[in-house]
């Protein structure tokens, strides 16, 4: 009996590590000296639906391609030698003409498609490098549970795509910059400890939370910033009706207006969405963070309202801080 006790326990403590560690690592290096030279030729030699998480070790340099990690690949890690230094980077746009001679979108103009759940990364600039040509996005996300850690989105408009009503996605100590509803769409979306510089005067955010979700972009502990000369910012405006931003003890700098937030008026097919769009903060600080000539239909939390801010009610239980 003790033998058979003995075997279960191993095969438990094996079937468990196998689920922590990376059971494969590919390096990618412009130099030739790893696994691969291109990012997205070492993404498709993993195996589809592998049993773990697949670590992807880039090393310093500029990687100028346009990247898909398909859904048929989960737990996928893109760890950068240098977030400053390994530069995923492309240019399309809205507008641009693509090899079938067709005018891509927005939603294909990304430079790194997340279509996979469980991707992580780390370390990495991700750069559309397109600015002023048309909506441009660098970071497009529709998987569940994704991270991103130290690392920087750069773009114009429309630089991260938070993409589909069932993904959460989790963003910790980067830094985000861009021009016109930089942060956008569905998602439920945390953005921790994060610096988000506007490069124009524009809306930072432009959320479209569905109906039935109760959280869209929450921000923890961030810091607002802007290029030179730029005085004229919202912190949002709605994309759709039931959009939900919450921004909690960030720090805002004089370039946010006093009024805060945008209601999006011309949208013929969704008309009044202030009326049902959910705007709040609470501790706000620095030039932009007083709230006294706030438009009346935001809101103001209370000490008592933060005990629904927490990581494990925002993401249905779902830790990304113990990733």
């Amino acid at each position: 009996m003790k033998k058979i006790f003995l075997i279960f326990f191993i095969s438990i403590t094996q079937f468990l590590f196998a689920e922590n560690e990376s059971y494969i690592k590919i390096t990618v290096a412009k130099d030739g000296s790893g696994d691969f030279t291109s990012i997205q030729k070492a993404i498709n030699s993993i195996r589809d639906l592998g049993p773990a998480e697949a670590l992807i070790f880039i090393k310093s340099g500029t990687y100028n391609e346009k990247i898909v990690i398909p859904s048929s690949k989960h737990k996928i890690t893109l760890e950068g030698e240098n977030k400053d230094n390994t530069i995923i980077t492309n240019n399309d746009f809205s507008g641009k003409l693509d090899s079938f001679n067709e005018k891509m979108t927005t939603f294909n103009s990304y430079t790194l498609l997340v279509m996979g759940d469980d991707i992580k990364i780390s370390n990495l600039t991700i750069q559309n490098s397109s600015c002023n040509e048309g909506q441009a996005v660098s970071l497009h996300v529709e998987g569940d549970r994704f991270i991103i850690k130290n690392s920087k989105i750069l773009g114009c408009q429309d630089t991260i795509y938070s993409a589909t009503n069932h993904s959460r996605q989790y963003f910790e100590n980067c830094y985000i910059e861009g021009t016109t509803d930089f942060i956008f769409g569905q998602a439920t979306v945390v953005f921790k400890n994060c610096t988000i510089k506007s490069l124009a005067d524009s809306y930072i955010t432009a959320a479209a939370t569905e109906s039935d979700r109760q959280y869209g972009f929450v921000f923890f502990n961030c810091q607002l910033t802007a290029k030179e000369g730029i005085t004229k910012v919202y912190l949002g405006r709605p994309w759709r009706p039931y959009a939900k931003t919450v921004f909690i003890n960030t720090e805002m700098g004089k370039h946010i207006l006093p009024e805060g937030w945008n209601p999006w008026k011309g949208d013929k097919m969704f008309p009044d969405k202030e009326k049902t769009a959910y705007y709040a903060e609470f501790g706000s600080k620095s030039d932009g963070g007083n709230t006294t000539n706030r438009v009346n239909w935001s809101h103001q939390l209370t000490k008592k309202d933060l005990k629904n801010y927490t990581l494990e009610k925002i993401f249905n239980d779902w830790k990304p801080e113990h990733n």
